[in-house]
């Protein structure tokens, strides 16, 4: 019996040392709760992608090529915790949509926003910038003024930066690149990157190269490198090869970004939308407070109806949500207002697995019983109806997160998320609790403690 009350003393404790951690984090905003653009503020842009151009062997790589395109856009806009997400319309016309959904959270300026994601990206190559010399652990830079950094007796700061450079640009960039494909090495299988460039671009490519044998070549895209590969010889008939320690995957990735010159898949704005931080700010106190009035209602129907067993479910119910909680900010889970609605209707559902559990101790006591037997009964003889509920509500929530929206993804995984501990709270928490205060006492005190309602 002890050792039961030692363990119940212990899961508190556990509990309450998760609830400090989850509320002085918060409060100190060392790990805040990821929220979601209807709470954090923001724009929304939804663009309507033009497939019909593309062909269905391509169309997967072509749309991940969009996405991957327009994220390291906004990741040079400096934009914390962007979502870029690519969806399949469930209610178009003609033939299959595609959408592409933007969430900029902080961004007010839409139209900065817009202007970001439809231009060009600029493919360049690069060479090692012979003036560069990388500095040594400690040194302090110095700059050297040569006679041509000096202009009509003017010095010429950009020349003076682009001495600090380890690369410099050449008159080859993306627009002389016909495309690239990935390619396996026949002797070793490893993957290898294709470029081929018009004629012009492979005029100025073999010039690139024969100038700079033994030296590395960098590609840039959009103002950052993603390869630097060391030329090996002079390269003549536009084509070359990028070998490298990269898996079939990064070279995809690779193949993805060099012929995103120009958007792969052509877009055009559908909608867009502005949310304020105050109007988001609003919604997260609706929230919260909707939360915390529907925990209370339920905690004082648990008390009255079910006395001892309700306080105890009550105190699992506030380590369910602690729990709960702790896996939103850790994991993290990215916080809607649709995500919010999930979690409250969990509690519901952790709700009902004790509900069950209680009313079949009820019935097993009044079979005659004693405290205890119907205590066992009724975890063993409940656990069936709780498992069956709640996998048809993790079902549910598998098939919402797989075909739904970006907004009903976020209700499914809360949601998902809450009946899976919710059965750990009302099995393991709740037995955990009630075997620790019921004693072995069968005398009709603890009877009427562990009744509910108006029986006795």
């Amino acid at each position: 019996m002890w050792k039961q009350r030692i363990l119940a003393v212990v899961v508190l404790a556990l509990g309450l040392a998760l609830g400090c951690v989850v509320y002085r984090t918060e409060a100190n905003k060392t790990k805040p709760f990821q929220l979601g653009l209807d709470l954090s503020g923001g724009a929304y842009l939804t663009y309507t992608a033009d497939v019909s151009k593309v062909s269905q062997n391509d169309l997967r790589d072509s749309l991940d090529s969009l996405r991957d395109v327009i994220e390291r856009r906004i990741n040079l806009f400096g934009v914390s915790e962007p979502s870029v997400q690519v969806e399949k319309s469930a209610f178009a016309h003609k033939g299959d949509e595609y959408r592409l959904v933007v969430e900029l959270p902080g961004v007010t300026d839409v139209n900065k926003a817009i202007e970001m994601i439809g231009q060009t990206p600029l493919l360049e190559f690069k060479i090692e910038n012979p003036t560069y010399k990388p500095l040594a652990e400690g040194e302090v830079p110095t700059i050297k003024i040569s006679q041509d950094m000096i202009n009509n007796g003017t010095l010429d700061l950009s020349k003076v930066l682009n001495s600090q450079i380890p690369y410099v640009s050449t008159p080859l960039t993306g627009q002389y690149l016909q495309r690239s494909s990935v390619q396996f090495d026949p002797q070793t299988g490893s993957p290898t990157v294709v470029l081929t460039f018009n004629n012009e671009g492979a005029k100025m490519f073999e010039d690139i190269t024969r100038d700079n044998v033994g030296k590395t070549v960098a590609i840039y895209l959009d103002g950052a490198p993603i390869s630097a590969p060391v030329v090996q010889a002079a390269i003549t008939g536009g084509e070359a090869v990028i070998t490298g320690n990269f898996t079939a995957q990064e070279a995809k990735t690779l193949v993805g970004r060099l012929n995103s010159g120009a958007l792969p898949v052509p877009i055009s704005l559908e909608a867009t939308q502005t949310i304020g931080p105050s109007l988001g700010e609003g919604a997260v106190h609706a929230g919260v407070t909707a939360g915390i009035i529907g925990f209370i209602v339920i905690c004082c129907f648990l008390v009255v109806w079910y006395r001892l067993p309700g306080l105890l479910a009550t105190l699992a119910l506030l380590l369910y949500a602690v729990i709960v909680l702790a896996i939103f900010k850790y994991l993290p889970v990215t916080l809607t207002s649709a995500g919010i609605a999930g979690f409250i209707i969990s509690i519901g559902v952790a709700v009902d697995g004790n509900i069950l559990i209680f009313e079949r101790m009820k019935e097993e006591m009044k079979k005659g019983k004693t405290l205890p037997d119907a205590i066992r009964a009724g975890f063993s003889r409940a656990w069936s109806s709780i498992r069956d509920s709640n996998l048809s509500s993790i079902i549910s929530s598998v098939v919402l997160f797989w075909f739904g929206s970006s907004l009903i993804k976020g209700f499914a995984l809360t949601l998902g998320i809450g009946v899976i501990v919710s059965m750990l709270s009302a099995l393991l928490i709740s037995r955990i609790l009630v075997r620790a205060v019921n004693g072995t006492s069968n005398n009709r005190i603890m009877r009427f403690l562990y009744s509910s309602g108006w029986s006795r």
